[in-house]
């Protein structure tokens, strides 16, 4: 298979988000935001990476201080509200020392639930990836595992098991759609198996990649959007964490023999998550361009490639 094309040549990095803006909240939103922070907000700094709609801000205010907040309509962006809603939940919950933003405080006012965070100086990863970056990255997920494993009881999570069990059935999907695709059956029967490869005791963040990933001053990466954690095996998250270095061309299979969390875990192993990613990425690109989030399918899409083109030289196809 060829390579998937260059990253940057289908998203604009950084410049995925169509979000709204401080100014358009409603007034009372603002006022309320503005009580929760103590102090009128001078500027706000939009941020424009990611693939959902909801409000996401760094706002300055004017006595010099700094805060990151999210909101979202509970009528017009139920879903998004949603989620915004269920990280708040599960970043009080987190033990102290986990690398993500510290939760500050929430409110739910004319319809919209607000949620505010930590400010925390940093950077994204850049794109292509480059090995400092990404050993940070894997860094603050062996982190996670470190405190993390067994999950707190109060996150109550579901497992990776039970919110993946759809996925080996978008293959069916793929049969009719994408009948091209070479090994197909092959991959389907490995995407099949994911059972036995992704149960465990420890918080999956299974949404990692480079718009969720800060790096700090010092070098230290600190996690977003803690919407979808699941528990399961210790070293899936290393996995999703991959596929985009290795669209950007790292070797990232010399990158997971190195590494605690995936060193010891069998190549079969490995190339089921592929196959399972593989169809869920593929299928979900075939949905229709949500309107908000006009980047969305090419980024599956070219998620899914990766995976393909991996698995495929993983397995010799």
């Amino acid at each position: 298979m060829s390579p998937a094309p260059a990253y940057a040549s289908l998203v604009p990095v950084g410049r995925t988000a169509r979000r709204i803006e401080w100014t358009h909240l409603p007034p009372g939103v603002r006022d309320a935001v503005e009580g929760q922070l103590g102090s009128a907000v001078a500027s706000a700094d939009s941020r424009r990476s990611g693939f959902t709609p909801g409000f996401a801000s760094v706002l300055s205010t004017e006595d010099g201080g700094r805060h990151f907040v999210k909101a979202a309509s509970t009528k017009a962006q139920r879903m998004f509200a949603e989620a915004y809603r269920e990280e708040a939940r599960k970043l009080e919950s987190l033990p102290p020392g986990v690398p993500a933003a510290e939760l500050q405080w929430t409110l739910d006012v004319d319809d919209w639930f607000v949620i505010g965070l930590e400010h925390v100086e940093s950077r994204q990863p850049g794109r292509p990836w480059n090995r400092a970056d990404l050993d940070a990255s894997l860094d603050a997920l062996e982190l996670v595992a470190d405190l993390l494993t067994p999950v707190p009881p109060a996150l109550s999570l579901d497992t990776v098991e039970e919110e993946f069990a759809a996925f080996p059935g978008y293959w069916d999907h793929l049969r009719v759609h994408h009948s091209g695709l070479a090994h197909l059956e092959e991959a389907a029967e490995l995407a099949a198996r994911y059972r036995e490869v992704v149960c465990g005791d420890t918080l999956v963040h299974t949404d990692v990649r480079d718009d969720n990933i800060l790096i700090r001053a010092d070098g230290t990466a600190v996690l977003c959007d803690w919407n979808f954690p699941c528990v399961g095996a210790a070293w899936l998250d290393t996995l999703l964490l991959m596929i985009g270095p290795r669209g950007d061309g790292l070797d990232v299979d010399r990158v997971l023999s190195s590494r605690r969390l995936t060193r010891d875990v069998p190549a079969e192993s490995i190339d089921i998550l592929l196959a399972l990613l593989t169809g869920y990425f593929l299928r979900q690109s075939d949905e229709p361009v949500p309107p908000t989030s006009p980047h969305l399918r090419d980024h599956q899409r070219w998620q899914g490639d990766v995976c393909l083109e991996w698995l495929a030289e993983r397995r010799g196809w």
